[in-house]
């Protein structure tokens, strides 16, 4: 599929798959080797994901696992400032994306500390952490709309067909306020079952009827491990697996902690 976005003036061409490379900036995120906090680990993490064929870097500082521990917006804003110099300093000419779903911390991160793609898990507010309620201040679609930057969709619905009628919505209204570059994902692991995961998964092209890219992130998730048997640490090959069908469908993005193997699965999967 030929598709671009607009990152701050520069066109980024998606007609060929890329990989996104997840850099944690928490204590408890549900991979441990996801983790890191100190300076030298940040960036090392973000000249890792570079080397090895990586062109997002994707920073989180806000755990939506369950159980995880509820972060402040402050603590949140402090952590993704932080973690975001030491990125950009390590790599200026990488793409930076935000992983929040907090309004406000968007538009801080693109304003004053350079991200240039919001990847909101929340699916625009419905929902944050999992398990639990949330109530932002501000409005994420009239954020993205208003900061101009490629915003990444993602979907909590249980379902393809309410995933489907959902994104038809969200679409539209992000399309009315002026937003341009939207980037779908289904949500794996998000008010999913185990079998839910796979339905959707199974019949994930049909995402491509809005003519937009699909991000998929199914990196180490639990939909691997509860069906294999194990845990984030062992899931590496159920993930390449998964992400070997999800470049199949015709996913633009794939969101992941191992990013050789991911770089590789997309090079194989070009000669065919």
């Amino acid at each position: 599929m030929q598709y671009t976005i607009n990152v701050r003036g520069r066109l980024v061409d998606l007609s060929q798959p890329m990989v996104m490379g997840i850099l944690n900036a928490t204590p408890d995120s549900f991979y441990s080797g996801s983790r890191k906090q100190t300076e030298a680990e940040i960036a090392e993490r973000a000249n890792q994901i570079i080397a090895e064929g990586g062109r997002i870097i994707d920073v989180g500082a806000f755990s939506t696992r369950l159980g995880a521990e509820v972060v402040s917006v402050e603590e949140e804003t402090a952590r993704l400032k932080r973690a975001l110099q030491i990125v950009h300093r390590e790599q200026p000419d990488a793409i930076v994306s935000v992983d929040t779903y907090r309004p406000l911390v968007a538009r801080r991160c693109v304003e004053e500390f350079g991200a240039d793609i919001i990847n909101d898990v929340s699916e625009g507010g419905l929902t944050g952490i999992v398990g639990q309620a949330i109530h932002e201040e501000g409005d994420m679609f009239e954020t993205v709309a208003r900061l101009g930057v490629p915003y990444i969709l993602m979907s909590v619905q249980p379902t393809l067909e309410k995933m489907m009628l959902g994104f038809a919505e969200e679409v539209q209204r992000l399309h009315s306020l002026g937003a341009k570059d939207i980037i779908l994902d289904p949500g794996y692991g998000f008010g999913k079952t185990l079998e839910q995961n796979y339905e959707i998964m199974k019949h994930s092209e049909r995402l491509l009827e809005f003519g937009l890219p699909v991000l998929v992130g199914i990196s180490r998730k639990s939909m691997i491990y509860k069906l294999l048997g194990g845990d984030p640490t062992t899931s590496l090959n159920g993930t390449t697996v998964l992400n070997t069908i999800a470049l199949q469908k015709r996913t633009s993005i794939l969101r992941v902690h191992d990013v050789k193997e991911a770089v590789e699965a997309t090079r194989l999967l070009q000669q065919f």
